[in-house]
């Protein structure tokens, strides 16, 4: 086969050419690549930098804010001047304390006794509180002060003591009410009968073992208790009982009551 000479020649320059404008152009896209490579980098580098400033500045809106911490307000509290107390005068006691007492001379007034103030005694057919009381150790003393021998005070006597053994039945003097049943500090073992015509009779010193009770009623004669040995304030004598008797609110001689002659 014959060859085109002018053909082949053409043919063969042109794809030099070919060639080499295809090596120019790789070049150049490699080259437009690469920048556009580095264009692309430097704008992201940049980005996050300006969207963080844009977040540091940007201010919120409308947006309810909670879980803010509230302040304390310090509290003013007034301060006041302390008043000045007014000065209390001491008003002196007038009772005198048992172990104050001077025991060489009798005194006028002592809170642990009542006062006698004598009157008329007039309780028709009482009995005697006791079987014997024929052994006086103390006889009423008509409001006047006598030595007490087991406190070594002066007092005033307001009732008689009957010496009778320890046990021995004691009888209400007449027809009465209990008013009260106790257990006095000074006098021990105590009862007090209502007679309601103006006369009270007490029973000072009695055993722990009573017959009767607060508002019972008794008869003349009926036994209320037995002596015992309660009464501290007498505790130095021998065992006895110690009647009072009461007439509107006066302390009588309770021998004088005629049954008791």
């Amino acid at each position: 086969m014959k060859k085109n000479e002018l053909t082949d020649k053409y043919y063969g320059k042109g794809s030099k050419g070919f060639y080499a404008a295809l090596g120019i152009s790789a070049v150049m896209i490699g080259a437009a690549c690469l920048f556009a490579h580095k264009q692309g980098d430097r704008i992201t580098q940049v980005k996050p930098s300006a969207e963080k400033n844009s977040i540091v500045h940007e201010a919120a809106v409308d947006k309810r804010v909670t879980n803010i911490p509230k302040t304390t307000a310090a509290h003013a509290f007034p301060v006041t001047t302390a008043a000045t107390a007014p000065k209390i005068t001491e008003i002196p006691q007038q009772t005198i304390p048992a172990a104050e007492i001077t025991v060489d001379a009798p005194f006028s007034e002592n809170s642990f006794f009542e006062q006698a103030q004598p009157a008329a005694a007039d309780l028709s057919g009482a009995a005697a509180p006791l079987a014997d009381i024929g052994n006086i150790l103390n006889d009423f003393s008509n409001g006047e002060l006598v030595k007490n021998a087991t406190t070594g005070t002066w007092q005033t006597h307001n009732g008689t003591d009957i010496a009778a053994e320890v046990g021995a039945d004691v009888f209400a003097i007449a027809d009465g009410e209990i008013r009260s049943v106790t257990n006095d500090p000074l006098w021990g073992v105590s009862v007090v009968i209502d007679h309601n015509n103006g006369y009270i009779s007490k029973y000072r010193g009695l055993g722990a073992d009573l017959a009767v009770k607060q508002d019972d009623k008794v008869s003349r004669g009926d036994i209320i208790g037995c002596v015992g040995e309660t009464a501290d304030i007498e505790s130095s004598l021998a065992p006895h009982l110690h009647i009072e008797v009461i007439h509107d609110g006066k302390f009588v001689d309770p021998m004088s009551v005629t049954s008791y002659n």
